[in-house]
This record gives structure tokens, C-alpha cells and sequence, in this order.
């Protein structure tokens, strides 16, 4: 009788050993999604990124590449086809005789600027001709240089790269040249800006 009794208390610690070893396969099977996720989705956003987004905007900014080209060579041939223009000190401006007619343009060549938001990792070089029916436009830009110079520099230091990528984006800053310019000569003598040159690096 003494047996009988004993067995049954031996049975029962083996069944609780058990029962733990039953619940840790189930609760690592449902991390491993989870962890999964936490590892694979930095990598397949990279992946996407690298072989999918970039690629495409490639594939656009070359094709939209000519098209710019064209407005800039088109813009730069009446400067270069009436002749060399003389160069004043400073760098930023120039004096320009062509297309126009004597006085009706005026030259930045050169204008570099960081870009906002860049940390001044990232910089605008542009050169550009400033063009209107007013035969005294030269005279009056030479005369208030040092403000024009600022001028330019304000507007186009405010550009970010976003603005930069956006379509049309040559056009908006025509037009804030010319507004800015206007403005700071009090009167409405910038009509057209030609650029000739617009590095973004």
C-alpha cells in the first residue's frame, strides 16, 4: 500500500516541469515576425530607394536636361554674338553692349551663393543678363552696384534645393529677380533675365 501512495506524487512535479518548456516554443515563434520586420524594413527601404526611386529621378532630370540646355544656350547666343564684354572689378557685374542695344543690359557674371538649408554644404553659381527697354538700365545698375550685388544675392541665398528641383523653377527665379530689382531701383526697369550659366553643386 505504501507503493501505490508514492507513485502518484512522483507524477506530478514531471507534469509541471512541463508545462514551461510547452510555453516557450510558442511565444519565440510569435517574435520571429515581429524581429523580421524590425530587421528586413530599414533594408528593403534602402533596397527601394537605391534600385527603384533614385534611378527614376535620374531617368527624369536627364530627360528634362536637354530642354534647360537649349533655354540656356539660346539665352547665352546674343551675348556671345555681339562681341566681348568689358569686365569691372568685383566679379559680379559686367558691362554688356550686344542684341539689346548700348546700355539696355547688364551683366552678373559669377554670382555664388550657399543655399538655404544646406549648412553650406551645397552652393548656386549663376551668371545672367539683365535686359529691358530702358536705355539707361546699365547706367543705373552700375551706378547702384554694390545694392544690386545684394540684391541678387539676397534672392538667390533664399533658394533652397527644393525650390531648385521644382519645374519651372528658372522662371519663378527670373521673376523674383526682376520684382527684387525693381523694387530696390523704385521703378520698373528689369523686364528679362537671361541666365547663361546655373550650376547647382
Amino acid at each position: 500500500m505504501a507503493a501505490k501512495t508514492e507513485a502518484p506524487p512522483a507524477a506530478a512535479p514531471t507534469g509541471d516541469a512541463e508545462a514551461p518548456d510547452q510555453k516557450s516554443p510558442g511565444t519565440l515563434a510569435k517574435l520571429v515576425p515581429i524581429i523580421a520586420v524590425i530587421v528586413l524594413a530599414p533594408v528593403a527601404s534602402w533596397a527601394v530607394a537605391k534600385f527603384v526611386i533614385i534611378p527614376q529621378l535620374k531617368h527624369e532630370l536627364a530627360s528634362l536636361s536637354p530642354t534647360d540646355g537649349s533655354v540656356e544656350s539660346h539665352a547665352s547666343a546674343p551675348a556671345a554674338a555681339h562681341g566681348k564684354a568689358e569686365k569691372e572689378s568685383g566679379g559680379h557685374g559686367k558691362k554688356q553692349e550686344g542684341a539689346l542695344g548700348q546700355g539696355n543690359s547688364y551683366t552678373f557674371e559669377n554670382v555664388v551663393v550657399n543655399l538655404a538649408g544646406t549648412m553650406g554644404t551645397r552652393y548656386l553659381k549663376a551668371t545672367f543678363m539683365v535686359s529691358g527697354s530702358d536705355a539707361g538700365l546699365r547706367s543705373q545698375f552700375e551706378s547702384n552696384k554694390p545694392k544690386m550685388v545684394d540684391v541678387a544675392l539676397n534672392v538667390l541665398s533664399a533658394l533652397t534645393l527644393t525650390d531648385l528641383e521644382e519645374p519651372g523653377s528658372k522662371n519663378i527665379i527670373r521673376e523674383k529677380l526682376m520684382g527684387a530689382f525693381n523694387q530696390a531701383l523704385g521703378k520698373k526697369v528689369a523686364e528679362q533675365i537671361y541666365f547663361s550659366d546655373f550650376v547647382v553643386q
